[in-house]
């Protein structure tokens, strides 16, 4: 927030009502409807508004402008003018498809994530005219008086002048896990948005009632400022695009330096006219181009994106999906991604005995325990005690789940905390207020921090049952429930309570204190009216009890995720609006670090320059109290140091930051729409455990891309060594593969084995390894070895042998090779064979890069099978069919040259096999 807004929000705070009401030409009849209109006319609906979408033109067009469609465009143009018609034609469709594919896999995913948006509240009781009305809260004004209870969506930011046990939880805004106390009187607080007399758009009252003048509406609220700084925020270009630019412009270098190469041969070597010469290379250049690169990409990070909707993560855009595998920092917010966003109580401390408490979360899933064991509370006389004060004292609902089923709550999370801890304990709430009626309620405020209510006993005199801050408490209590007796509070007892809560708050505990009060004869409220209990003759000389403390416990999956992470080398760094306490409690108890992390705060931050900023992010750091601003700022410094950030949240305070990241991950279940517009995935069960399975899977399409382009790319060289024999030989070798032969090879047989590559599992350790380095690529030094050389120049050799070996059965070297008829088509038809049945070996080979392909399972992948059943169907379907026998100049086989192109797969699979066992050997040596 910058000063001025700051300093604009304190004038309000503290301005006198008549003066606030003076300033918006208000009353407190409200607003004339006439004057609501005009201004509804002047300031606009009351609504956040989101960026102008891209039209659907733009984004269906720029499915088919990328670095490599457009290559595929120039292809189908070469192929074209060298006389390939057809070949152009296919590989112009081949770029068509796959552009409508990846516009339907967005246009699907925006549909889903457009489905998670939840709806701010319709309707808001205003006073117009001098009389409450109901009115859609996007009629909304500046000016307006409206009113507030438990559970209402706070639609505009607001001056509150009437209030009675006020709390808001303002976490979507602040990231403050606790519910915020509010009143009617101004007093400053510590940070961001601490006015205590101001609410704000996008927050929930979660107890209370309130009646406030509304200052903001709609885009002029601290909600929409911060939507507009995300609105205002371009996107990253994904790493995957980068790489696929540059694997384009590394497969171009490639192409027309060999189509360079033999054009000049075909001239000086060959003496060919230019013309045909220029054709010549135009078709190695054609042959060097994997067509099939593009589509398969696509679908591998579609099949990728699947897989994780299936782990409830959900992609905005395929490219994401290999983004997440770079991963190598993520800043996560605290509430609500690594908690539950659920307090729970944990332990009881009573003067002569303490107590566990069992289960996490807004459900009866545990139990009150002592050292000695399991309880019987009718023996617990202390116990039952402060049990009963957190039953009564109390005003909130709640309805668990059923299954897996959020429960819901009516009031505020430290209160229903305390209805589930009663409910672990065996105590029926219905019943003990039908036993102990209440009589009158003392609400809690922010000054004295107590709430107290008078019930009345089954001898029908009064009691009084308070709770509250523990420092709140000691100033009213000067006796304490010791064993079932109440004695003198003395100065030890102090000593050791103040201690206990110390220790507790040290473990980033919240601690609530207990007490009562007997109004007995010799108590001067005993002849008073119930309407005479105030505050002050009320609670004075209370009997103190005990502390309760509590927490928002971790989300039980996070300790694995973090482990994984940790062994993944990828740096968690929490960025929180909750306390510098609790923020480093819950990092070192789910171990993102250790106690000796450096602790930033909002304030802190503002202070440290950029290049200090950045040094401390590369160490141990936890960053709380942080505004909205500072997020943005602590991803943009990672990324400065040359990390891949992905950013969670859930709030609105959290969206710059997701806009900002390389991934931006916003939760599904809480999170707002400003975030999820703002986010690149989101979590449809709010799980950060989802987040480490998304980036193995993000990791394995990367490594799945990599097989994959070894498949494809070591295909190219042999369709490309018959062309180099014919030149070599200056045509004394007949052509053994023809265009359409090659073009079978690119877009038919190939892809369908590739798309089984595109869903193989990871390989084991795959998250033991550290991400990727920046400056490494698809396309490196070892594919193009493997590719080229290694598996690339094998096939050349086996699919050359095979053309000869027809040849050979027919007279050869007797007789001249054959140029011509079925015996020529025969020969070529070996050579596409020998290719496939080369690209067999080669889908298996390249299921892994090191680890043996029997260590995951020979049968494990179906698609992989079923991809080379059907690659081998199409080619009979080819060698079999009368009319394709014209077009593709194929023959049927018979059972010698069948068994020899069976004869090629199994030996090339076990030396690769071999070869990698030796290279496991290595590696475990070294």
């Amino acid at each position: 927030m910058k000063n001025n807004e700051s300093t604009k929000l304190s004038e309000i705070a503290q301005k006198s009502l008549a003066s606030l009401m003076s300033d918006y030409q208000t009353t407190s009849q409200g607003l004339t409807q006439t004057d609501a209109d005009n201004r509804l006319k002047k300031y606009g609906e009351n609504t956040i508004q989101t960026v102008k979408k891209r039209s659907e033109l733009f984004v269906f067009i720029e499915n088919f402008t990328s670095m490599m469609a457009i290559l595929l465009w120039v292809s189908g143009i070469i192929a074209t003018f060298s006389g390939m018609l057809e070949l152009g034609i296919a590989i112009w469709t081949v770029n068509v498809i796959n552009g409508c594919f990846s516009y339907w896999q967005q246009h699907a995913a925006q549909k889903a994530t457009d489905s998670l948006k939840k709806m701010l509240p319709s309707y808001v009781k205003v006073t117009r005219n001098g009389n409450i009305k109901q009115i859609r809260e996007e009629e909304l004004v500046p000016g307006d008086l409206f009113t507030l209870q438990a559970g209402d969506a706070i639609p505009a930011d607001a001056r509150i002048f009437n209030c009675s046990n006020l709390q808001v939880d303002e976490s979507s805004l602040t990231g403050e896990s606790l519910p915020v106390d509010k009143g009617d009187q101004y007093q400053q607080g510590d940070g961001k948005f601490a006015q205590n007399n101001i609410v704000f758009a996008g927050t929930t009252v979660t107890s209370g009632t309130a009646s406030g003048i509304v200052f903001a509406t709609g885009m002029t609220t601290e909600f929409g400022r911060i939507a507009q700084l995300t609105q205002n925020q371009k996107k990253v270009i994904y790493p995957l695009q980068r790489e696929l630019n540059q694997l384009t412009r590394q497969l171009t270098l490639i192409a027309i330096s060999i189509g360079t190469v033999f054009f000049l041969l075909a001239i000086f070597f060959v003496h060919s006219p230019i013309a045909s010469s220029f054709i010549f290379a135009l078709g190695m250049i054609v042959a060097f181009i994997p067509e099939g690169l593009l589509p398969t990409v696509t679908l591998s990070l579609a099949q990728g994106t699947q897989r994780m909707a299936k782990h409830h993560a959900l992609l905005k855009n395929l490219n994401s999906v290999e983004t997440l595998g770079e991963t190598t920092v993520i800043c996560s917010d605290k509430t609500g991604t690594l908690t539950q966003n659920q307090m729970t109580v944990n332990h009881i401390w009573l003067i002569s005995k303490q107590y566990d408490v069992s289960g996490t979360g807004y459900f009866t899933n545990g139990s009150v325990s002592s050292a000695s064991g399991n309880i019987i509370l009718e023996e617990e006389a202390d116990l039952r005690e402060l049990l009963q004060i957190a039953t009564l004292d109390n005003d909130t609902e709640v309805t668990e789940g059923k299954e897996n089923e959020k429960s819901k709550i009516l009031g505020t999370p430290t209160e229903a905390a305390l209805i589930i801890l009663t409910r672990k304990a065996g105590i029926n709430s219905q019943h003990e207020n039908q036993k102990f009626p209440r009589l009158k309620e003392l609400p809690f405020d922010s000054n004295r921090k107590l709430m107290s209510i008078i019930s009345k006993t089954q001898t029908g005199t009064p009691i009084i049952y308070t709770k509250g801050a523990l420092s709140s408490e000691l100033q009213i209590c000067d006796q304490i429930l010791d064993a079932g007796q109440i004695r003198a509070l003395t100065e030890a007892d102090r000593k050791k309570i103040l201690a206990i809560n110390e220790k507790y708050a040290r473990e980033g505990l919240r601690s609530l204190a207990f007490s009562f009060r007997k109004v007995v004869d010799q108590d001067p409220l005993m002849d008073q009216k119930i309407d005479s209990y105030t505050i002050e003759n009320t609670e004075r000389q209370m009997v103190f009890v005990g502390l309760v403390t509590m927490s928002d416990p971790p989300r039980p999956e996070i300790f694995d995720a973090v482990k994984k992470c940790h062994h993944a080398s990828i740096k968690i760094i929490m960025v929180t609006g909750d306390s510098p306490i609790t923020a480093k409690s819950i990092a070192t108890k789910i171990g993102i670090t250790s106690d000796k992390a450096r602790i930033i705060t909002g304030s802190e931050l503002d202070q440290l320059s950029d290049d200090d900023l950045q040094r401390a992010v590369k160490d141990e750091v936890i960053f709380a109290r942080v505004a909205p601003e500072h997020k943005f700022r602590i991803v943009s410094m990672c990324q400065k140091n040359g990390e891949i950030v992905a950013s969670t949240g859930d709030g609105v305070n959290d969206a710059p930051a997701l806009k900002r990241a390389d991934i931006g991950i916003a939760m599904g279940v809480t999170g707002t729409d400003v975030a999820k517009d703002a986010a690149d995935m989101i979590l449809t069960d709010d799980n950060f455990a989802s987040i480490v399975s998304a980036i193995e899977e993000g990791r394995t399409v990367y490594k799945n891309l990599q097989k994959f382009l070894l498949y494809i790319l070591n295909s190219n060289v042999p369709e490309a060594a018959p062309s180099i024999v014919f030149l070599l030989t200056k045509g004394l070798v007949p052509l053994p593969l023809t265009v359409m032969q090659i073009l079978t090879v690119d877009l038919g047989t190939d892809l369908l084995p590739a798309l089984g590559l595109g869903v193989e599992k990871s390989e084991p350790g795959v998250m033991d390894l550290p991400p990727r380095p920046r400056d490494s690529h698809l396309l490196n030094k070892s594919i193009i070895i493997k590719a080229f050389v290694l598996y690339g120049l094998v096939a050349s050799i086996i699919s050359i042998c095979a053309y000869f070996f027809v040849n050979y059965i027919h007279g050869w070297p007797s007789v001249a090779l054959m140029a011509s008829g079925a015996g020529y088509a025969k020969a070529t038809t070996m050579t596409l064979g020998a290719i496939i049945f080369c690209q067999i070996a080669a889908a298996m080979n390249c299921r892994t890069q090191i680890s043996s392909v029997f260590s995951i399972g020979l049968f494990s992948n179906r698609r992989i099978w079923l991809g080379i059943i059907a690659e081998l169907a199409l080619f009979a379907v080819l060698i079999y069919t009368p009319f394709l026998q014209e077009i593709f100049n194929t023959q049927p086989l018979n059972l010698v040259e069948w068994f020899f192109l069976f004869c090629i797969p199994i030996p090339l699979f076990l030396l690769e096999e071999l070869r990698k066992f030796f290279v496991r050997k290595i590696n475990n040596h070294n």
